[in-house]
Parts: structure tokens; C-alpha cells; sequence
């Protein structure tokens, strides 16, 4: 995949200790080894995205299989559409789904996220794939360089992920449902308002070849328990009665509930 300089736009030298443009633009490769691509006057806040408690909370959940469905989602889907070539996660975290699909279909993966220590870590378990610090609103990625394009439970940029596709490439997004994490939501909240939720979105210059339900039901105890909030917004909201109920907590059974809806470009 031709990755491009975050300062001018030119393509980047992938050198074994940096990267550099033709303009003298250079990005040291980190000692886990992925590369910072996110200028500071680009960053909304001094460590923008997952800190490291979150990361590593995401990190030890996801290890533990309890999302293992969706993986498996991913890798039966993208396999039936015939998917090979290059894929690039946006908000790749510390690369567990993307890694997983990335090995079973043989593809090149590049992984993206604003959060450096998200990075830092995927780098580090996950030798082989390219790491980049940076920003889904600005993909540091050639276009038309990528076959399969995935965002997981963020954020979707249509204009950004279309420009980065090939023609007729692919896009994996999966969205948190309405009634996803109830269980969880009864601990933390006194009252819940669901929301109306649109999980099967129409993206302009995409169209939508199909949307997928994934529910499944899962049991955490002791500190996973914990590690479940830690990697959901919810982490944000909660107020003092919500915490204290969900320390008093040491076992709890819930239910995800998601959409993935597959996207071709157009």
C-alpha cells in the first residue's frame, strides 16, 4: 500500500529506522515498530483517543474470546465475497479483529489509529503488518491503494474511506445495536433511554450489498468484568452509584448485539 506523508502528501521512502518524502519529511519507526503519522497540529488533544488503560483493558477482554464471534463474522464474510489484496483497519485498536482477518485470507494488512498507545501495543504483539499513528479523517494512505476497508464500533468517514478504495472495493463497517450490552447498561445507569439507533446507514458513492445481525451471549467474572466497561464509551458516562454497583459485580452475563454491513464502492 503506498502511504503518503501526513505534511505534504508525497509518497514516503519506507526506510528500516524511518520514513521519508521527497520534500526531507521524516517519521522515526518507533522501537515496537509503528510509525507516528499524526502531526501535532492535527491532534485535538495532547494524547488523543484510548489511553493506555483502555487499551490494555480492550486488549485483555478481547484475548479472553468473548468477541470471537465477530471475528468470525468478518473472516466467513469477507471469504463468501472472494476478498484478497490489501486491507486496512481505521481505528484498529491494538489489532485484534483485524490481525485474526488479515492471517486468514492472506491479505496485507494496514492497521490505523488516532491513539498512539493503541498502535504501540498492536505493534508490538503483531510483527509483519504496518502500524500508523493517525487519522481516519485523513488516511496517510494512496488512492485507490486498498481492497478492503474496515471500522470497527467508530466513527465513519464515507468521503475519506471511497477516496483510499479501489473501484468496486470493499467496506466492513460494524455498528453497535440498540439493545447491544444491556446487561451492562442495567448496572451502570438508574434509568436507560434507548435511543433510536439507524445501524443500516446509507453512505453516498457506497452501495450496500448486505447487512449482517450479529447477537450473541457471553459471561465475564472478576476483573473482565471491569475490562467491559473499560472498552466502551460507557467508561465516560458512568457516574458514582454506577461504579460502585459495577465493583460490587463479580459476575455478569450479557448479550452483543451489532450490524455489520458490507459496502461497495461505487
Amino acid at each position: 500500500m503506498e502511504i503518503l506523508c501526513p505534511i505534504c502528501g508525497k509518497q514516503l521512502d519506507r526506510r528500516p529506522d524511518r520514513w521519508v518524502c521527497p520534500e526531507g519529511h521524516s517519521f522515526d519507526v518507533a522501537r515496537q515498530g509503528y510509525v507516528n503519522l499524526l502531526p501535532v497540529d492535527r491532534k485535538r488533544s495532547l494524547h488523543p483517543g484510548d489511553t493506555r488503560q483502555q487499551v490494555l483493558s480492550r486488549r485483555e477482554f478481547l484475548e479472553g474470546g468473548f468477541y470471537a464471534p465477530i471475528a468470525r463474522t468478518l473472516i466467513e464474510t469477507a471469504r463468501e465475497l472472494g476478498i484478497s489484496g490489501e486491507l486496512l483497519d481505521v481505528g484498529c485498536g491494538e489489532g485484534y479483529y483485524c490481525t485474526r482477518l488479515s492471517q486468514a485470507l492472506g491479505m496485507e494488512l494496514t492497521g490505523l489509529d488516532i491513539s498512539k498507545e493503541a498502535v504501540r501495543w498492536a505493534a508490538g504483539k503483531y510483527k509483519g503488518p504496518t502500524w500508523l499513528c493517525a487519522s481516519a479523517a485523513r488516511i496517510p494512505a494512496g488512492s485507490g491503494s486498498v481492497d478492503l476497508l474496515t471500522s470497527l464500533f467508530a466513527l465513519t468517514q464515507p468521503e475519506e474511506y471511497r477516496r483510499v478504495l479501489k473501484e468496486n472495493g470493499f467496506f466492513f463497517q460494524v455498528l453497535a445495536a440498540q439493545d447491544h450490552l444491556m446487561g451492562l447498561k442495567s448496572i451502570i445507569y438508574d434509568h436507560i433511554d434507548l435511543k433510536q439507533k439507524d445501524t443500516v446507514p446509507t453512505l453516498a458513492g457506497f452501495q450496500r450489498v448486505k447487512s449482517i445481525p450479529i447477537r450473541f451471549s457471553f459471561t465475564v467474572e472478576g476483573e473482565q468484568v471491569e475490562n467491559l466497561l473499560a472498552m466502551t464509551p460507557h467508561v465516560y458516562r458512568i457516574g458514582k452509584a454506577g461504579a460502585e454497583r459495577l465493583r460490587n459485580t463479580t459476575r455478569l452475563t450479557d448479550s452483543a448485539s451489532c450490524m455489520l454491513n458490507v459496502f461497495r464502492r461505487t
